[in-house]
């Protein structure tokens, strides 16, 4: 079962300033945790929120999880 992804503004805008080598493959590791967000090797859950952080090279990837419906927050 994949999860869906949905985005916030302010993560679109994010992606969008990357350039296309590391928007490529920032945008993979999103799709990898549509498959399941728990087995991301790079993923943590962070201590006192309900988000978690995927690491993607040099950029981190903020997420929250809904009843199969990933939450993409922000990307530093």
């Amino acid at each position: 079962m994949n999860w869906t992804i949905r985005y916030a503004g302010a993560a679109e805008r994010d992606i969008d300033a990357l350039g296309a080598g590391v928007r490529q493959r920032v945008l993979a590791a999103i799709g990898s945790l549509a498959r399941d967000p728990y087995a991301a090797p790079n993923a943590k859950a962070l201590t006192g929120r309900a988000h978690y952080r995927l690491r993607v090279g040099d950029w981190r990837v903020i997420y929250t999880l809904q009843d199969n419906v990933l939450d993409k927050t922000t990307c530093w």
